[in-house]
């Protein structure tokens, strides 16, 4: 089957939306899938380009913000479109911006099945732009679905979240809960604890893998610090970059010389490597996350066996991953995420018992299970356009 991927730019560094489609693109093509992507030009000279290349769309004035926040858009070359929609058996669309719905305008003019996965909320481009209204985002919300959702045959919803979302706007679409799957690695932390973990001296190590942005919401995790009974001994380490990084080592600070923390936080930016050994070791993971389509960062980070406290909220698909209510707490309260972090700290055999099963548990969400299921989606959509046209 030739997919046609369609999204403003496969290469950006950063930007999980980017990440997630190399990892399925790449997982296509191991199933023997012909996948190729129309995409803007590559950032990084020298590197992989995309089959069909666009040039990159500049924005006067927002650009600089555009770019600190890991996105990056292309132009929509008409002749360069038609080549790659008339290559295809399906079109895919990965975002829903005027790429994507040109794209889809040639594909219904050439009779071609067109798929797509919803990877962004509104809010995840408002909340960057300071403009967190909700009008706002259900006015933008509308817009997608008259220009992208209206003429779209099947969507993939990542998370329960997103299906219930895209539900109460009344979608003519087949709708498909498919995980975007993480890849398959081996957990690294042993069956059994180091002899030091039961050691009330040694610092307990607290991690949030995640984009220093709005939206993610660490000033909870640092806040949640001032009601914490372990403060003195808990030691963060936040593993991201973005744009509010100095305003959230500033509130670290404070907290320093507050006496609130014994330890400074650490703020860092890792390598898949480093993150995976960041995980293997800690005691938790935090993701306070307000606004998540799904929340492959804290996914990856439970397959090293680290028991995870998630945040639950209207337009967060990630608490649908943790096993029990222990491991969950209402959005942007951090008494009560403090509240979860102390009952894990105060139990470490269970603790590091749970975080073995939370590392099984990530099995079945397997980039190759997920993958199998994308790709029932496409040929339904194929024999869904092949019974029209038969008409």
């Amino acid at each position: 089957m030739k997919i046609l991927f369609v999204l403003s730019n496969l290469y950006v560094e950063g930007n999980g939306l980017s990440v997630s489609a190399r990892r399925t693109i790449k997982a296509l093509r191991d199933a023997g899938q012909d996948v190729r992507v129309l995409s803007g030009a590559n950032p990084k000279p020298g590197g992989p380009e995309p089959e069909y290349k666009l040039e990159r769309f500049i924005f006067p004035i927002v650009q600089p913000i555009i770019d600190h926040n890991g996105f990056c858009f292309a132009k929509s070359d008409p002749k360069i479109i038609e080549e790659a929609v008339r290559w295809a058996d399906v079109v895919h669309v990965e975002e829903y911006f005027p790429l994507q719905h040109r794209t889809i305008m040639v594909a219904k003019r050439l009779g071609k099945p067109i798929t797509a996965t919803y990877h962004l909320h509104p809010e995840n481009i408002t909340y960057q732009l300071g403009m967190p209204w909700r009008w706002l985002n259900k006015m933008l919300l509308k817009y997608w679905k008259s220009s992208i959702y209206d003429y779209v045959d099947w969507i993939q919803c990542p998370t329960e979240n997103v299906y219930d979302r895209l539900m109460r706007y009344h979608i003519g679409a087949n709708f498909r809960v498919i995980s975007n799957g993480v890849v398959p690695e081996p957990c690294i932390r042993p069956l059994t604890p180091p002899d030091n973990y039961l050691d009330e001296n040694r610092p307990l190590d607290v991690i949030y893998i995640g984009r220093f942005s709005v939206e993610k919401d660490q000033p909870t995790l640092l806040e949640a610090m001032r009601y914490s009974r372990f403060n003195k001994r808990i030691r963060l380490h936040f593993a991201g970059q973005g744009p509010r990084l100095k305003c959230y080592k500033r509130e670290a600070a404070q907290l320093m010389k507050e006496g609130v923390l014994k330890y400074e936080p650490v703020f860092q930016f890792h390598s898949h490597e480093e993150l995976r050994d960041l995980a293997a070791h800690a005691d938790l993971a935090i993701h306070c996350a307000t606004i998540e389509v799904e929340g492959l960062s804290i996914m990856e980070a439970m397959q090293q066996g680290v028991v995870p406290v998630i945040a639950v909220g209207r337009h967060t698909g990630t608490s649908q991953f943790a096993l029990d209510r222990r491991s969950k707490f209402p959005c942007q309260n951090p008494e009560a995420l403090a509240g979860r972090i102390d009952y894990w700290l105060s139990h470490p055999k269970e603790r590091w018992e749970m975080g073995l099963r939370y590392a099984e548990s990530m099995k079945q969400y397997d980039i190759k299970e997920s993958v199998k299921q994308l790709i029932d989606m496409f040929e339904q959509a194929c024999k869904g356009h092949q019974v029209q046209n038969a008409k």
